[in-house]
């Protein structure tokens, strides 16, 4: 099963990247693939996380799939988690931990592994989605530059 992580020092506040990402209907405007996402709906928990489900919409050429994900945002850990519920994938989990440096400086570390369940579809958007996942660090810092200046 496919699988990538990165562990990325940012010149941002571990608390700003995690709104960044957690803001998904921002997604199409800047992360690789993505051509829309929509969001079906936010639900707040009674332990300080909220529950989104969303559908996004990733292209590539000729390719086009949607697939249904459920995401935690969990403010208090900041960490967001990512699973996976309906669409083209056998299996997707994505996790974003975000750890504090100092006032202004965060590591992100990024994880994610998944399985087409089409064994064509994995030939053909495998390498793609490699190196997608690859820039997703640096769409998500650049990102971060734009919304809240350059450290």
């Amino acid at each position: 099963m496919p699988r990538f992580e990165t562990k990325r020092r940012v010149a941002h506040a571990a608390d700003e990247m995690f709104a960044l990402v957690a803001d998904v209907e921002s997604y199409p405007r800047f992360v690789p693939l993505c051509q829309s996402l929509v969001v079906r709906g936010r639900k707040p928990q009674a332990n300080g996380t909220e529950i989104v489900v969303a559908d996004m919409t990733v292209a590539y050429k000729v390719f086009r799939e949607t697939f249904t994900s459920r995401v935690v945002l969990d403010p208090a850990k900041l960490q967001i988690d990512v699973t996976y519920l309906d669409g083209p994938i056998r299996h997707l989990e994505n996790r974003w931990h975000f750890r504090p440096i100092d006032a202004t400086h965060s590591e992100v570390v990024f994880y994610i592994s998944y399985e087409f369940q089409n064994r064509a579809l994995a030939a053909i958007m495998g390498a793609v989605f490699e190196q997608a996942f690859r820039r997703f660090a640096e769409a998500f810092e650049a990102r971060a530059d734009e919304v809240y200046g350059r450290a």
